[in-house]
């Protein structure tokens, strides 16, 4: 299980989006402020395929930031006929989308086949109605029950997003949601906490005192919770947490630039814990990769470990991958 996925990504903000969410504004999400063309598509793919670790046979031109499937539909054929180009030689696998729940039928879905389009994720959010009509999402969770069958149906990758701290929401209404997504057998989930931005209703939510963000530490507990929920039900978890945000447009909530790492360096302590059987020195074998996960921010979990009698020093081991790791007491 990796939280790795390779995407280029071409951001289209808020184009064709019919709402505006409670959360939600795009600008300062991407820092995109103009629609792209073809010609940045290009760019883009050009770039990426210089870099050392590009691989054409995962990699993937995705569309985020809005709502794919609604924007003009001239504007949509000619960004696809220049991102399947990539696709028909060889140099992508294939084409990721973001869109909404409510914009999803039978023609569009013939369309982005035509365009070789092979992942689609839904923003779906939550799956509360009540959380739903008090954000201002303008669908419901039956909408999103609908387009992920008819995604399914058409042999498109499904993905599904949901955002944990909405207004409105509690730790077990997502934890709710979790579950509901989970028998709509998404291949993929992201998981995002809610953060307040300038230029919301949120903030202005949050302003009047009627709004209270998540802590860091509650988002990512529950971002773990709902992590190992979906893992459990063999459905991948790509990414935990925004990619970026501007740092003049942030007014509260969990935003942390590595809020992923928070979140398997937690995942990696709970799944050690418990196979300490006796207090005394040991040594935790894990990826070169994982070794700061494994050790924690300022060395958090090695403290926390220690605390419990526990005296553990983590060492790299190329013979594991992901968040896999390995207890050896050490010789005294």
């Amino acid at each position: 299980m990796s939280l790795k996925h390779s995407n280029i990504s071409i951001f289209v903000p808020h184009i064709g989006c019919p709402n505006k969410c409670s959360f939600c504004d795009q600008r300062y999400i991407t820092g995109a402020r103009k629609a792209p063309r073809g010609s940045d598509v290009a760019k883009a793919v050009k770039t990426a395929v210089k870099s050392k670790n590009f691989d054409s046979g995962t990699a993937e031109i995705a569309f985020f930031g809005g709502s794919f499937t609604a924007i003009n539909r001239n504007y949509m054929t000619d960004l696809l006929d220049v991102a399947s180009g990539f696709v028909e030689n060889g140099t992508v696998k294939g084409i990721r989308i973001s869109t909404r729940p409510d914009a999803v039928d039978r023609e569009i879905l013939e369309l982005l086949k035509s365009r070789h389009v092979t992942s689609i994720e839904l923003g779906a959010q939550s799956m509360s109605d009540r959380v739903l009509k008090m954000n201002n999402r303008g669908h419901t969770s039956a909408d999103v029950v609908k387009a992920s069958e008819l995604i399914r149906e058409y042999g498109f990758e499904l993905g599904l997003q949901m955002m944990t701290g909405l207004y409105g929401d509690s730790d077990s209404s997502a934890v709710k949601t979790a579950e509901k997504l989970i028998a709509l057998k998404p291949d993929t989930v992201r998981i995002y906490p809610t953060i307040v931005l300038k230029d919301t209703d949120l903030a202005a939510l949050y302003a009047d005192k009627i709004y209270k963000p998540q802590t860091l530490d509650a988002a990512v507990t529950l971002a773990v919770k709902l992590y190992k929920m979906f893992t459990e039900n063999g459905i991948r978890v790509i990414r935990l947490g925004l990619h970026s945000i501007e740092e003049k447009a942030y007014i509260a909530g969990p935003w942390h630039p590595a809020f992923s790492e928070l979140c398997q360096s937690q995942i990696m302590l709970t799944g050690v814990l418990p196979q300490f059987t006796e207090k005394g020195k040991y040594i935790i074998k894990v990826n070169g990769s994982a070794v700061s996960k494994m050790t924690g921010q300022s060395r958090k979990n090695i403290i926390f470990l220690a605390s419990k009698g526990f005296d553990c020093r983590v060492v790299p081991d190329s013979s594991l991958s992901g968040l896999e790791f390995r207890i050896e007491k050490e010789v005294q």
